[in-house]
Formats: C-alpha cells, sequence, structure tokens
C-alpha cells in the first residue's frame, strides 16, 4: 500500500520503440471476453509444456498477440514465446516471426484487469501524436499488424499484481514515402 498522497505508477509515458524481427512460437486461439482470461495461462502452460518436451528454450517473456478483435463476438490471439532460432511447431504449436518496426509502447504496473485501460491510453496518445497503428477495421473486426502484450513479470517470482508490469505495444503503420 502506498503512502498516504502517494499516487502509485500505473503506466509509463508511451513512447515510439524500434523492434527486430523476433522468431517465436505460439498456440492460436480463438476467444471471446468470457473465456479469455483463463484461456491465456492454460495457453501458455500448454505451449510451455511442449517447449520443454522438444528441448526449445524461451528467449524473453511470454506475451499474446491480438490479431483480430470483434468485442461483441471473437478475438483470434496467439498465445506465444520468443525463440532464439526459428524452429517448426507442429500440431496445434505454430511457428513465426513478430514484425520488426516501429511500435507505440508502454509498461503498465499492476493487474492484468487493468490492461484495457492502459490499451486504452496508448490509444489516445497514438491519436493526439498524430500516428496509425498497422491495423485494418474488417466486417469480422479490427485485423492488427501486431498488437502485443508482453508479461514482463513472472507472478510466480512476484505474487502482488499490484507490482506486475507489463509491455503494451502496436505496430505503427509504415509511413508514407515521397
Amino acid at each position: 500500500m502506498p503512502a498516504p498522497g502517494i499516487i502509485p505508477l500505473v503506466h509509463t509515458e508511451p513512447t515510439i520503440i524500434e523492434r527486430p524481427a523476433e522468431p517465436y512460437l505460439s498456440l492460436p486461439v480463438s476467444v471471446n471476453m468470457e473465456t479469455i482470461g483463463p484461456a491465456i495461462p492454460d495457453s501458455h502452460a500448454r505451449l510451455l509444456a511442449w517447449m520443454s518436451e522438444h528441448d526449445v528454450e524461451p528467449a524473453g517473456p511470454p506475451f499474446v498477440r491480438y490479431n483480430l478483435i470483434d468485442m461483441e463476438r471473437e478475438l483470434e490471439i496467439e498465445v506465444g514465446l520468443p525463440i532464439r532460432i526459428g524452429v517448426a511447431g507442429d500440431g496445434a504449436i505454430a511457428a513465426g516471426a513478430l514484425p520488426a518496426g516501429r511500435y507505440a509502447s508502454l509498461i503498465h504496473v499492476g493487474p492484468y484487469e487493468e490492461l484495457y485501460d492502459a490499451n486504452a491510453a496508448l490509444q489516445a496518445w497514438a491519436d493526439a501524436e498524430g500516428l496509425s497503428f498497422d491495423m485494418a477495421e474488417t466486417p469480422d473486426g479490427d485485423r492488427f499488424g501486431s498488437r502485443l502484450e508482453l508479461y514482463l513479470t513472472d507472478p510466480v517470482e512476484e505474487p502482488d499484481p499490484a507490482n506486475w508490469r507489463t509491455e503494451v505495444a502496436y505496430r505503427l503503420a509504415d509511413e508514407p514515402t515521397g
């Protein structure tokens, strides 16, 4: 509990970062707003078990990549882990590469349930800065080039959700040339 008069950090100031292309393995999942909560940790556990069986080491924090969002019906997500070298997936496990490029990013500190507010803050900042995300509005929902939530804190090592750090990052649309 913070001292009286001290406001705890909710998230860092948004910024633009450069991300290199990054190989990863994932478990693609279709969820809705009711099933997303348990689907993420369950899918991470399945992915980690597969990686352990195939002697593949993670090269960074776990993440969720949102590919299609229709808040009223379905969300197509990938629950993933970066890896050092390209490895072929099999069965339900898919291999891919997170795209390189410029990303709008912020670090949220607090429970996962607050990530909606962090995403809204990042979107408002990008709008104010005149930045566009790499996304398209389609009849099926919003399709993203890359919309990530990277879970920087291991809940086993830090059990207090108030201290969990999560990076929210959206790939920015390519700037017009010429």
